[in-house]
C-alpha cells in the first residue's frame, strides 16, 4: 500500500483530535474508488495527456459555429431590439409604439400589455427545481427597478430597422425615489423596490419593507465566549469591499427562437443551463416540456453570465407574434449596464488567536448588494463564507452571517467563483494582517491553521441544519501547493530595488473552492458504439470553451481503450442528449465527467464479453486498451473494430453496444491553491508593478494539464482584473457610466505580469480517475495575495477593490501623518 494510501486509511478511522466520526468514513453516495482501480493511477493511456482540445482548430480557423452563425439557416429571420428603462425606479404608465409600427421592415412589437408576453413570476436563476432564488422577475416590466430593465422589444427585418424603431417607441413613466446603497436600502424609511406579496418563492429572513431579499446566519462552537475569553491584543477586527464585476464575455448573449416543422419552439442559444432553460420556458409560456427543444452550439465563454435564462423568454414573445424566426443578440454596450455581474460586497471579519498562533474563533459578516432582483443572491452571499471559512476547519468556534439588499442598480448574478473571490479577499487578507499584528510570518501561520487531509469540515455547512453536507477531506495538497509557490516566486530570496523609493514586497493567499453543488447535481451520458470501433458520446454537460468535450473524450477512451479522436462528443441538446443540469458550480469534470466514466464502464462490459467470445477466454482475463480487448493471461487481442463488426452483423447474436451512466452525490470535494503575488511599489507615487505572479493548485489528477493549465492562466486574468480595474461607475440618478471595454479598463496582454503555473497532483477518491475541479479555484486569490503584497512592500493595507495607485497614494499619506 502506498504512503499516500495509507494516510487516507488512517484519515478515514479519526477525526483530526482522535474522535470517530460515524457516517463520514466513506462517501455517501458511495462513489469512493476501488483498491484496483486506485492502484492503477500509474497506468493510464489517455488521462494526465496533452490531448488536442476537441474544437481547437475549428475555433482558430473561425470554422466553430456559435449562436448568431446559425442565421443563415433561416431566409426569413427577424432582428430584434430591447427598449430598456432609462429611470432607475419607477411605474410604466404608457407605451407609445404607433410611430414604430408604421414604420416598413417592423413585423413585431410586444410590450408588458401583449398577449404574447406572460405575466407568471419567476427566477431566471439556472439552478435545480424549484429555484433557491426568489421569483421576482417578468418577462416585460411594468415596475422598473434599475437603469436597464427590459420594457418593450421589437422584431424587424434586420438590426438597423430594429435600432431605428425602438428609437420612436415613446415611454412614460411615473418616476419614484431610488436607493443606490446596500446599507441605507435596508432602512424603514428607503424607497422600497418590491409590495410584499409581490415576490413568490421568499428566501431565508426576507423583509421586503426593509429591501432585504434575505438574512441568514450559522454558527459553529460558541463564537461570543470565545471572543470575551481571549486575549484583546489577539483580537483583530478588519473591513473590506468589492465592486461590481462585468463578465466581459466574448460572445453577447445571443438566441435564436422558431417553430420547428412539428410545431415545437426551438431555441438555439448560447446557454450554460439548456435543460433549466427549456423547464423554465415551459413555466413561463405555459408550454409542455415536450414542445420545446433548446440546443447549444459553441459558446464564446459564459462565465456565469450564461447559466440564466436572459433573453429567451423576449426571443418567444416575438416569434409568437411576429410568427417568424427572431434572433435576440445584445449589444456590447447591453453587457456592460443591463444583463448581469458580480456582486458588490461589504465585509467584516473577526478573529481570535491563541500565544501559540492557534486562531480560536472566526466571526464573518457579509451585505451584499443584490442589485434590482434576486437571482442567485442569498446563494451567492452563502458562499461568500462557506468556500474561504472551510480553509480553517480546526477552529473551533465560527460564525458566518450575512444580509443581501436590493438597491435600484443592475441585478448581481452568478459570476465565476460565485462569492468566494468577494469572501477570499476579505478573509485571507485579514489572515495575513493577524500574522503580520502577531510578527508571525504569514506562510507559517496559514500552514499551522490551514486544512489537512482528514479534516472534518463542518464550516462549509455551518448554514445547514444537520450533519448531512459536514465532509470529511479526503485530498488535500495545499500545503505542497505553499512549498512550490514559495520556492517559484523566491519568497526567501527577494532583493530590494536600488532606488529608495521603490519597495519590494511578497503576498500570498491559500484558496479553495468546490466540485459542483453538493446534493444539488445530475449529469447523464449515454455511449453507442459503431461498427469500426468509433462511439458516438451522447452528454448533457455543456462545454462553454472550456474543452471539457475533450476531457469526456479521454475519460471514455480510457475505459473503452479506444482513441479520443475516435469518439464523436455531441453536448447539450435537450432532445438528443440526456439530462445535465449545466456548467456551473466547477461541475462539469466531476459530475458529468463521472457519469460519462459510468457510462463508458457499462459499454466496456459488452466489449468484454464479446472480446471473451472472439477470444474464447475468461471475461475476469480482459482488458481494454490500444483500440483493443487483449488478455491479460495469453496477451491475445482482438480490436474494437472487429468487435464491432461481429456484434452489429454477427451470425448467431446481434446487439447494439452501449452504455449508459449519470451521476448525482453529495460530495463536493474542494480543489485547493496558493497564489503568490511579487509587487514592487513606489513610495512617492503609490504607484505598483506586479513583478511576477504564481498560482499553484490541487484539482487532484488532471485529465488534461495543458487544458487545466490554460483554466488557472484564465482565471487569473479575471482575478487581476478584479483586483486592479474593472467595476461600473453611476451617476447620482443610477445612470450607468461604463458602457465599453474602454470605459472598463479590462488588463490586456500588454498589461499582463508574467504567470508560472504548478499542478499538485493528488487523488480524489470521489471523483472520476481522481479528478476535481479546476474552473473557478483560480479566481479567487490575486486580490488578497496583491494586498498582502502591497502592505509587504511598504506597510500599508488595501482594504477596497479595486486597487489602484490613488488608494496606495492616500494610504501612505495617512500612514505618514
Amino acid at each position: 500500500m502506498s504512503e499516500h494510501e495509507e494516510r487516507r486509511l488512517e484519515a478515514d478511522k479519526t477525526e483530526p483530535d482522535g474522535g470517530a466520526v460515524e457516517g463520514l468514513n466513506e462517501s455517501p453516495t458511495g462513489a469512493v474508488e476501488s483498491e484496483d482501480e486506485s492502484s492503477e493511477q500509474g497506468d493510464r493511456e489517455n488521462i494526465s495527456e496533452d490531448t488536442e482540445k476537441y474544437d481547437a482548430r475549428k475555433i482558430v480557423t473561425g470554422e466553430a459555429r456559435y449562436t448568431a452563425d446559425y442565421h443563415e439557416r433561416f431566409p426569413e429571420l427577424a432582428e430584434a431590439k430591447v427598449i430598456r428603462s432609462d429611470i432607475a425606479h419607477g411605474y410604466v404608465e404608457d407605451i407609445d409604439t404607433s410611430a414604430a409600427e408604421a414604420m416598413d421592415g417592423v413585423y413585431a412589437i410586444v410590450t408588458p400589455w401583449d398577449d404574447v408576453v406572460p405575466e407568471k413570476a419567476y427566477s431566471s436563476s439556472g439552478q435545480s427545481y424549484p429555484e433557491p432564488s426568489p421569483w421576482d422577475l417578468r418577462v416585460l416590466r411594468k415596475h422598473v427597478r434599475y437603469v436597464g430593465d427590459p420594457i418593450a422589444a421589437v422584431a424587424a427585418k434586420d438590426k438597423e430597422t430594429a435600432d431605428r424603431a425602438a428609437r420612436k417607441i415613446d415611454v412614460e413613466y411615473e418616476e419614484l425615489d431610488a436607493v443606490f446603497d446596500p446599507e441605507e436600502a435596508m432602512s424603514t424609511d428607503a424607497p422600497q423596490l418590491f409590495e410584499p406579496d409581490y415576490v413568490e418563492n421568499k428566501q431565508t429572513g426576507a423583509d421586503y419593507e426593509r429591501n432585504l431579499e434575505s438574512h441568514f446566519e450559522g454558527e459553529n462552537g460558541d463564537v461570543e465566549t470565545a471572543f470575551e475569553e481571549a486575549d484583546d491584543e489577539r483580537v483583530l477586527e478588519t473591513e473590506w469591499e468589492t465592486p461590481y464585476q462585468s463578465h466581459c464575455v466574448p460572445e453577447p448573449h445571443t438566441t435564436i427562437a422558431y417553430t420547428d416543422e412539428d410545431d415545437r419552439y426551438t431555441f438555439i442559444t448560447a446557454t450554460q443551463v439548456p435543460f433549466h432553460t427549456r423547464r423554465q420556458l415551459s413555466l413561463v409560456f405555459d408550454i409542455p416540456i415536450r414542445d420545446i427543444r433548446v440546443k447549444k452550439p459553441r459558446i464564446g465563454a459564459g462565465f456565469g453570465s450564461k447559466q440564466e435564462m436572459v433573453i429567451e423568454p423576449i426571443a418567444l414573445a416575438l416569434h409568437l407574434k411576429a410568427e417568424i424566426p427572431v434572433k435576440v443578440e445584445m449589444t456590447r454596450r447591453e453587457e456592460f449596464y443591463a444583463l448581469r455581474f458580480r456582486h458588490p460586497m461589504r465585509m467584516r471579519m473577526r478573529t481570535a488567536v491563541s500565544d501559540d498562533g492557534d486562531l480560536q474563533a472566526m466571526d464573518f459578516y457579509t451585505l451584499s448588494n443584490s442589485g434590482a432582483y434576486g437571482t442567485h443572491g442569498m446563494t451567492v452571499a452563502f458562499n461568500v463564507g462557506t468556500k474561504p471559512l472551510p480553509l480553517y476547519p480546526r477552529v473551533p468556534n465560527v460564525r458566518f452571517e450575512g444580509d443581501v439588499a436590493h438597491t435600484n442598480l443592475p441585478m448581481g448574478a452568478a459570476m465565476r467563483g460565485y462569492g468566494a473571490p468577494q469572501g477570499h479577499f476579505a478573509v485571507e487578507s485579514h489572515m495575513d494582517e493577524v500574522a503580520r499584528r502577531l510578527d508571525l510570518d504569514p506562510v507559517e501561520f496559514r500552514k499551522r491553521n490551514a486544512v489537512r487531509e482528514g479534516d472534518i469540515d463542518r464550516n462549509v455547512a455551518i448554514l445547514k441544519d444537520g450533519d448531512r453536507f459536514v465532509r470529511r477531506i479526503r485530498s488535500c495538497g495545499i500545503r505542497e501547493c505553499i512549498e512550490r509557490g514559495k520556492e517559484a516566486i523566491g519568497y526567501d530570496d527577494l532583493e530590494q530595488p536600488d532606488a529608495e523609493h521603490l519597495h519590494r514586497g511578497v503576498g500570498m493567499a491559500i484558496i479553495a473552492q468546490g466540485s459542483g453543488v453538493a446534493g444539488k447535481e445530475l449529469g447523464a451520458a449515454q455511449l453507442k458504439m459503431n461498427e469500426d470501433g468509433s462511439f458516438n458520446l451522447q452528454v448533457g454537460g455543456v462545454d462553454t470553451g472550456t474543452g471539457t468535450d475533450t476531457m469526456f473524450s479521454q475519460i471514455t477512451a480510457e475505459v473503452t481503450g479506444c482513441d479520443p479522436e475516435d469518439v464523436v462528443v455531441t453536448s447539450s441538446d435537450t432532445d438528443l442528449t440526456p439530462f445535465d443540469y449545466g456548467a456551473y458550480a466547477s461541475s462539469t469534470t466531476y459530475i458529468s465527467g463521472q457519469a460519462v466514466k459510468k457510462a463508458a464502464e457499462d459499454a466496456k462490459e459488452r466489449l468484454l464479453r464479446w472480446g471473451a467470445r472472439l477470444l474464447d477466454e475468461s471475461e475476469g482475463n480482459l482488458e481494454t486498451g490500444a483500440g483493443e480487448v487483449y488478455s491479460r493471461v495469453t496477451g491475445d487481442s482482438v480490436s474494437l473494430e472487429e468487435i464491432g463488426y461481429e456484434a452489429t452483423y454477427g451470425d448467431d447474436e446481434r446487439e447494439q453496444i452501449m452504455g449508459k451512466g449519470h451521476h448525482s452525490t453529495d460530495e463536493s470535494p474542494p480543489p485547493y491553491g496558493a497564489q503568490f503575488v511579487d509587487a514592487t511599489v513606489n513610495e512617492d507615487t503609490g504607484e505598483f508593478e506586479i513583478n511576477n505572479m504564481v498560482f499553484a493548485a490541487d484539482c487532484g489528477v488532471a485529465i488534461n494539464p495543458p487544458q487545466v493549465e490554460g483554466q488557472i492562466e484564465g482565471g487569473e486574468h479575471m482575478s487581476l482584473e478584479f483586483a486592479t480595474s474593472g467595476g461600473l461607475e453611476f451617476d447620482d440618478d443610477g445612470r450607468p457610466q461604463t458602457l465599453g471595454f474602454r470605459q472598463y479598463g479590462m488588463p490586456t496582454t500588454a498589461d499582463h505580469p508574467p504567470m508560472e503555473t504548478i499542478l499538485v497532483e493528488t487523488h480524489e477518491p470521489t471523483g472520476p480517475f481522481g479528478a476535481k475541479s479546476i474552473a473557478e479555484l483560480p479566481t479567487n486569490g490575486v486580490p488578497p495575495a496583491l494586498s498582502n503584497a502591497i502592505r509587504d512592500a511598504v506597510g500599508v493595507r488595501m482594504n477596497t477593490l479595486p486597487i489602484t495607485a490613488e488608494k496606495v497614494e492616500q494610504a501612505l499619506a495617512e500612514r505618514d501623518d
